[in-house]
């Protein structure tokens, strides 16, 4: 019987693949995405999952999904192909100022509130969690270090962290083509970003004095996390929708343990913390208060 699959020679020596991804082994990797990265991967999910590991395939040289799996599970594999699977499978959409009115009920209503609650010599602490790659995170810094204009002694720092590797690399470097810029005032532009000349015609970068306020790390939510002090405010926006009940309720009580008491997390329009057991209280639509 003929075989389904062909390989055929690619222009620079290596194999390229014309098969489909078998159920065996999408299920192979979907139980394994989920145990690594907590992202559960549904059947209706395996011809994404198979167009983006085809580019995979193509880099390592490799004809089949089988040969992948089988590298991908080898102490090799692991060492060096486990963080580029998880870049591969990651989604990250994000933009600046994305939901708007999560940044206007943080100026009006919880930064207040933590000054009340704080001496002004107390830095906050806020984290980014799922920062993808960086849109966040800026976005905070030039609305914190407007509050600090208004506010004299006011002080923060933002940790942002995510998953995958490639976007953060991109965050770190600050820099963004001028048509990302849109929902940015042209007020924050002139006073936080530097246009690029020459080479850079079209591209922004972040100034030092925002990029100074950040530090970026790769975290990994289904691990062990701990910090040396609770975090004042976390936002974690359209990233528990992509895990499973059991797994959003556990995530987001380790966040609570990790925020202060009377910190507030913020989360995605699209994300419901309803009928979970977790020392939240409402302040706004998504935006809680620990208790």
């Amino acid at each position: 019987m003929p075989s389904d699959t062909t390989v055929s020679p690619s222009r620079n020596g290596s194999a390229t693949r014309s098969q489909s991804l078998p159920d065996r082994e999408f299920k192979r990797l979907a139980e394994f995405i989920y145990s690594e990265c907590g992202i559960k991967l549904p059947p209706a999910k395996k011809t994404m999952l198979e167009a983006r590991l085809h580019k995979r395939l193509r880099i390592l040289g490799m004809d089949s999904y089988s040969a992948y799996c089988d590298y991908l599970f080898t102490q090799s594999g692991m060492d060096n192909e486990l963080i580029c699977l998880i870049d591969t499978v990651t989604t990250n959409t994000t933009e600046f100022f994305r939901e708007p009115k999560h940044f206007d009920i943080l100026v009006q209503k919880v930064l207040p509130d933590y000054l009340r609650r704080h001496s002004i010599s107390e830095p906050l602490r806020l984290w980014s969690a799922g920062c993808s790659s960086g849109e966040e995170p800026y976005t905070l810094t030039m609305v914190l270090s407007e509050y600090a204009r208004q506010n004299q002694g006011f002080r923060f720092s933002l940790l942002a962290t995510d998953i995958s590797t490639q976007v953060l690399e991109r965050a770190m470097r600050a820099t963004y083509p001028e048509e990302k810029l849109s929902n940015v005032s042209m007020e924050y532009k002139k006073r936080y970003m530097l246009r690029g000349k020459n080479r850079c015609e079209g591209l922004i970068r972040f100034n030092q004095e925002v990029r100074s306020h950040i530090s970026f790390q790769r975290l990994n939510f289904m691990e062990e996390f701990k910090f040396d002090k609770p975090k004042h405010i976390i936002f974690c926006r359209n990233v528990i929708i992509y895990f499973d009940r059991k797994t959003q309720e556990n995530l987001l009580s380790r966040f609570c343990n990790s925020l202060e008491r009377g910190g507030n997390l913020f989360i995605g329009h699209s994300e419901s913390i309803t009928g979970m057991d977790l020392p939240l209280t409402p302040v706004a639509p998504t935006v809680y208060r620990k208790i």
